[in-house]
């Protein structure tokens, strides 16, 4: 099996690393990663101006870009093999509910699975005290589930693993999408010029308790494990007629 591993975190990210050490058992493993952190870019690509990539070392390969960019450069002509998988992580801080929508670790993910390779997307939900151990135990495990059973085209699998010993973990769930609260806060400032400037940021406060989603499974104590598609159409809005078509113009 041939892995193409990216994050969000960069290219020296421990979580990276861990996932790196893992795999290299089982497989060949080719790793094309930001070159600093880029946490929060969703699915930007950079048009503006031109990427650099640079050999950090054998398969090893950073770039001044995003995690989009480092996916899309990596299976269109980068790499001298296409992967069998793509995996991004592992991230440090959760990817739960909303937080898909803003997430460079997700879209890395989301980007093999547009260009038609299976994906998986894999945070540990903390952002202290970072023990990867059971992360990189239960990807490697994930790996025998996705032998027997293909993921299925433009599809993706987010995985949270709660921030808890291995022997503390229960299992792991299917799961859905969340709500994750956020107080939504914007701090306005001035500069020494007398100019105005923002930070955009909000305390997270949690999110809902409804039964089946990616928060209360990792609440819980177990791993979760959210399918994802990248085709994004409501089609239940879209056969349910309620908006009929209408004569225009």
């Amino acid at each position: 099996m041939i892995i193409l591993l990216s994050n969000d975190d960069g290219i020296q990210s421990e979580g990276l690393t861990a996932l790196d050490d893992a795999l290299r058992s089982v497989a060949d493993v080719y790793t094309v990663a930001p070159d600093r952190a880029q946490s929060s870019m969703s699915h930007a690509l950079t048009l503006h101006r031109p990427l650099r990539v640079n050999e950090l070392g054998p398969r090893r390969l950073s770039v001044d870009g995003t995690p989009v960019d480092c996916v899309k450069l990596a299976l269109t002509g980068l790499l001298p093999v296409r992967p069998d998988l793509v995996i991004s992580g592992i991230n440090k801080g959760p990817n739960l509910g909303d937080d898909i929508i803003y997430s460079g670790t997700v879209s890395a993910a989301i980007e093999g699975a547009l260009l038609g390779l299976p994906a998986i997307a894999m945070s540990l939900v903390t952002f202290k005290d970072f023990d990867f151990r059971a992360s990189a135990d239960f990807i490697m495990h994930l790996l025998g589930q996705i032998r027997q059973r293909e993921i299925p085209p433009k599809t993706l699998l987010n995985v949270n693993v709660p921030p808890i010993p291995k022997g503390e973990i229960k299992g792991w769930r299917l799961t859905r999408m969340g709500k994750r609260h956020y107080s939504e806060n914007i701090v306005e400032r001035v500069d020494p010029r007398g100019g105005k400037y923002y930070w955009i940021g909000g305390d997270d406060l949690g999110f809902a308790q409804d039964d089946g989603t990616d928060g209360v499974a990792v609440q819980e104590g177990y791993v979760s494990v959210t399918p994802l598609q990248v085709d994004l159409t409501n089609f239940e809005l879209l056969q349910n007629g309620q908006f009929p078509n209408f004569a225009w113009p």
